[in-house]
């Protein structure tokens, strides 16, 4: 990962603010996170402004978050970051950013859920409230909602630098998860809404549940299967069954095997994020690394993977 050349600072947030909405410029600022792709900076109590620190970065992604998540989020049962301000490229900050609201909480991958049924049900219910068919004018998503075998090539070099890393000690029994998923039919319903990251990072958490859910920017239509993967990395063991009990319309075997495909993918990806921050590589986040490796045991040890699990 290579970051933007212009450091940001308390002081460039404070004037991009007075320059563009200068009604909120007295209000205190403060860092809040760093996350993988945008920088977080608390606007007072209630708002955040966030702005987006990696070249190459898609920034239609924070436009997308402004044009399509208000709209969402009143039907959502679980809190979300809603767009309020957009800002303009300017020639302090070259790239558009914006200020949402701020939801307290602690990103999973620091505070993991140990309330696992509570937060099961709640992850059903925020995913069966999204999952709904998207208009003809939803955004695509750019590697995920759709077909696993667009995504081959991706996991055999996935299994191939975990493998040469040591992080998975079964090569095989993670391949035998993604060719029964890769396998599976393909989902044949209308495109629905999806989420598209949740990953522990996206996910916060209070008192051991979930208590919200950030970083819309990979928002599209597509597969549900990709959000149900979810279930495998954010729940602790033994929570992915509640998970698929309380989740509306029931979820057929071929999904659910889909699933599983995508929860293998995103757990290797979990760990190899993970392992580039232990060894010091640009970009990398250690504690990617924990549910990563959790993510992988449940699915190798849980039944053979062309059973409906």
């Amino acid at each position: 990962m290579t970051h933007v050349e212009v450091e940001i600072t308390a002081e460039l947030v404070r004037e991009l603010v007075r320059d563009q909405h200068p009604d909120l410029a007295d209000r205190p600022i403060r860092l809040g996170a760093l996350g993988w792709s945008n920088q977080l900076w608390r606007l007072g109590d209630d708002l955040a402004v966030r702005l987006p620190w990696v070249v190459g970065d898609n920034d239609e992604a924070l436009l997308k978050e402004y044009a399509w998540l208000p709209a969402h989020a009143p039907g959502l049962p679980l809190p979300v970051p809603v767009p309020q301000r957009i800002g303009q490229p300017s020639a302090r900050f070259p790239r558009p950013w914006l200020i949402t609201t701020w939801l307290p909480g602690t990103p999973a991958d620091q505070a993991p859920v140990t309330r696992g049924k509570d937060a099961a049900e709640s992850l059903a219910a925020f995913l069966t409230a999204l999952h709904q068919p998207a208009p003809a004018g939803a955004p695509a998503g750019r590697d995920r909602g759709g077909p696993l075998a667009d995504r081959a090539g991706q996991f055999a070099a996935g299994v191939a630098r975990t493998t040469e890393r040591g992080l998975i000690a079964d090569p095989d029994a993670v391949r035998a998860v993604w060719h029964d998923a890769v396998t599976a039919p393909p989902w044949t319903g209308p495109p629905l809404w999806i989420h598209a990251d949740l990953h522990p990072a996206n996910v916060l958490t209070t008192d051991g549940t979930l208590s919200g859910v950030i970083d819309f920017g990979d928002l599209c239509a597509g597969d549900p299967a990709y959000d149900l993967s979810a279930a495998w990395v954010l729940l602790p063991d033994g929570a992915v069954d509640d998970f698929y009990a309380a989740y509306q319309p029931t979820v057929d075997a071929a999904t659910r095997r889909r699933a599983r495909g995508w929860a293998m993918a995103r757990a290797l990806s979990g760990l190899i994020i993970g392992d580039n921050g232990v060894h010091g590589r640009p970009g990398g986040k250690p504690t990617w690394a924990p549910p990563a490796r959790a993510a992988l045991r449940r699915l190798i040890s849980t039944a053979s993977p062309a059973c409906d699990v």
